[in-house]
């Protein structure tokens, strides 16, 4: 059973389609498609090489609204704050990130997004899809080497250690892993990672 996460695409159309090339049994795109949310249409007819297996939520350049327009246009799956069962895991979906400098249209405070990810609550085995990642990991961290991440977000993680985190947001962090306690976790940029559950079982990781 194999996964493709990616995020961070901001209108890379030829990203995206070298994306679409890739064989998994499910597609989640953790947000951020484009930029301030137009232009969703150019990169809706790529997705929808996928329909039936991509699963999208907002980044923080697009509102919940209009992913769930989006979504529904291009017969994709809106998961803003999804759950799906996939091979003995709960996989859950939540988009937007924490407030940022920029007034983007998908933004929640911390209070928003730790209520919101509550509802995950108690799911194990989990694998989380995010689009903003954890407070002072190296999943947040600018280049400024400060840190943009959500504190609700590490919050949940070190609550519920989930198996796997995906997130994205921070384009700096793109490809990096860290563990947080049991949890395998990684921002996974425009360039997306496969995680196969099959290997990781034969490897002896799950």
């Amino acid at each position: 059973m194999k996964l493709l996460i990616f995020s961070d695409i901001h209108s890379d159309t030829k990203a995206l389609e070298k994306l679409m090339e890739i064989e998994a049994d499910y597609y989640f795109c953790a947000g951020d498609l484009v930029n301030f949310g137009r232009h969703l249409d150019k990169v809706g007819a790529i997705l929808a090489k996928r329909a039936d297996r991509m699963y999208v939520i907002p980044g923080n350049h697009e509102s919940p609204k209009q992913i769930a327009d989006f979504c529904a246009e291009f017969g994709l799956h809106d998961f803003h704050g999804g759950h799906l069962e996939i091979d003995g895991f709960h996989v859950v979906g939540l988009g937007c990130s924490n407030i940022t400098p920029f007034e983007t249209p998908g933004e929640y405070t911390e209070a928003e997004l730790e209520q919101r990810l509550s509802a995950f609550a108690g799911l194990k085995p989990m694998i989380a899809v995010l689009h903003c990642p954890p407070l002072r990991t190296p999943l947040d961290r600018i280049t400024n080497l400060r840190h943009a991440g959500s504190k609700a977000v590490r919050d949940f993680i070190e609550q519920e250690q989930p198996r796997y985190f995906f997130c994205g947001h921070i384009h700096e962090a793109a490809g990096v892993t860290d563990l947080l306690g049991e949890c395998s976790a990684m921002n996974v940029g425009k360039r997306g990672y496969l995680l196969d559950l099959d290997e990781q079982r034969k490897a002896g990781l799950i």
